[in-house]
């Protein structure tokens, strides 16, 4: 690997090597076959920024449930007031855009404080299913904000905003602890959505700093749609 792409690869990943240390607890879960290398994941995080610029209202919004009627929810509705106390929770890590820097901990604090439109937390889940026990302390911390018992349950509410979240997170978790499918057919493939489906984006991408250069060169790459062809 060229000095350059290390360079590169730590201004994307911030810390590749704890990211590979993760991707590899996913190797163990889901097996090596068809896994990115670093420099392809990072070309998936530099898809994930053209997202949050281009396409941010697939970030943080919903369309299909209402806000929560409290006064803080209300505030909390405006995205930019919102992320300093996502920061402050530790609900989101704009340094962290796969996960794989994450921690147990983290993923709970993330999926609890973090709103996640229709299915988009499967992405966290399918995640959070390659460490052992994660999914279920996920699922008790959500159990606690749904029935009250959790100190700090209002407030998870409001700074996840709308209406059913929790609820709607709960049965999620519960099922992907009972290994039933929560996506709908056009969702299983959508990198926005699933961790397994932006695996599978990432690896299809050029491999290296200089292929990758080379298929910009000829058209035949970009951030948001990646490479156009099977090879480059």
């Amino acid at each position: 690997m060229s000095r350059l792409q290390r360079l590169l690869l730590r201004l994307v990943l911030y810390s590749p090597a704890r990211v590979a240390k993760n991707l590899a607890k996913v190797a163990d879960y889901r097996g090596p076959e068809g896994l990115p290398n670093l420099w392809q994941l990072g070309l998936g995080v530099m898809r994930m920024h053209h997202r949050v610029l281009f396409r941010f209202d697939s970030v943080g919004t919903s369309g299909d449930h209402p806000v929560r009627k409290t006064w803080r929810a209300r505030a909390l509705h405006n995205r930019l007031l919102r992320f300093p106390f996502l920061l402050f929770e530790g609900a989101v890590a704009p340094w962290d855009y796969t996960g794989l820097m994450s921690s147990q901990e983290r993923l709970t604090r993330h999926l609890l404080g973090a709103h996640h439109d229709g299915n988009q937390f499967v992405y966290d889940l399918q995640l959070a299913g390659c460490y052992a026990g994660c999914l279920e302390s996920i699922r008790d911390a959500c159990r606690d904000v749904v029935d009250g018992s959790d100190p700090r349950a209002e407030w998870l509410r409001d700074l996840t905003v709308y209406e059913g979240y929790h609820e709607a997170l709960l049965g999620a978790v519960e099922r992907a602890l009972a290994q039933t499918e929560s996506l709908k057919q056009e969702e299983i493939n959508d990198p926005d959505v699933s961790f397994w489906a932006y695996l599978k984006w990432c690896a299809r991408q050029p491999p290296s700093a200089a292929s990758t250069w080379r298929a910009w060169r000829a058209g035949r790459f970009s951030v948001a749609d990646g490479l156009q062809e099977a090879s480059c």
